[in-house]
């Protein structure tokens, strides 16, 4: 495989559907970008409707022929994913990639709608949720991909099923329960994935992750110092559209494989460009993945249509 795989390396995607959540901006709007590029129906899910009509504003101007479209969704609100998921089941038959990219970052301890813990909620629970209610169109899309955006800090991680959603919030740390959803994500991916080959879907569920790149997603813990220390730091952190790389790769690269997992290939995988990268041991916990699991059923009461 190319090492120095780019958009250059991305194939005709005419005819497909991809939904990239959280496409607004970042690595998402980069992403969804790309994709519409190549002639995808390109659905972009995004909670805040005002910020997606720039994107997609941005996207027309720069693609003029590109197929884009806005589809509200607020993965911190389960109400809001099941309708989302029923309108689009409602405009299209079939679902190539769904790229999971949406998520918050070390927020301070607050709960979503339906009362989980902010993080884990909306960067596992909701995508979970969404991806289980879209499962009939992912098993009859031939070779179908479900793509979730972890994190570095999955290694900050650790499922403590004992106190998952730090009920007693003075124990709350943001960046522990931002690791928790991002090997959380990982978890479910390498999961999935083992259940799409049970079962003999001809579907494949893989992950990716941004390494460091300038985006807005921890602009909330800076404030005021956001620009200074994106200034200071700029160097070493990479642009949105680089740290989109992994993302685009793993969505639309042929040679791609179920469970594989993509980063940056420089130094501790914080820029450059994506190759295949290894997520710690506890992300491949097959016990702790089996307890997400059924704790996801459980508290989403969303089941996919493996059985």
């Amino acid at each position: 495989m190319s090492e120095k795989w780019t958009t250059r390396n991305v194939p005709n995607l005419s005819d497909k559907v991809f939904i990239v959540t959280g496409a607004n901006s970042g690595i998402g709007f980069e992403a969804a970008k790309e994709f519409a590029r190549k002639g995808a129906k390109t659905i972009l899910a995004s909670r805040n409707l005002e910020k997606a009509k720039k994107a997609l504003s941005k996207i027309q101007k720069e693609i003029p022929d590109s197929s884009v479209e806005i589809m509200k969704l607020d993965l911190a609100n389960l109400e809001s994913v099941n309708k989302f998921a029923s309108e689009f089941k409602e405009k299209y038959d079939r679902l190539d990639v769904l790229v999971n990219n949406a998520g918050i970052m070390m927020v301070p301890y607050q709960k979503t709608v339906d009362g989980f813990e902010s993080q884990i909620g909306t960067n596992h629970f909701g995508h979970f949720a969404l991806t289980g209610l879209l499962y009939d169109l992912l098993m009859k899309t031939e070779g179908s991909r479900v793509v979730n955006v972890s994190s570095n800090g999955h290694k900050f991680g650790e499922m403590d099923f004992n106190n998952f959603m730090f009920e007693d919030s003075k124990e709350y740390s943001r960046m522990k329960a931002y690791g928790n959803s991002k090997l959380a994500n990982l978890l479910f991916t390498y999961k999935l994935d083992r259940r799409f080959k049970e079962a003999d879907v001809n579907a494949i569920s893989v992950a990716a992750h941004p390494g460091m790149s300038n985006t807005s997603l921890a602009d909330h813990m800076m404030g005021w110092f956001a620009p200074i220390l994106k200034g200071l730091f700029g160097f070493f952190m990479q642009g949105a559209a680089k740290g989109a790389l992994p993302t685009i790769r793993s969505s639309v690269d042929p040679d791609v494989k179920g469970s594989e997992y993509y980063g940056p290939r420089g130094r501790n995988e914080h820029r450059g460009y994506p190759i295949k990268v290894e997520s710690n041991e506890a992300s491949h916990n097959e016990e702790d993945a089996k307890k997400l699991w059924e704790l996801s059923e459980k508290l989403t009461k969303v089941k996919f249509g493996f059985e």
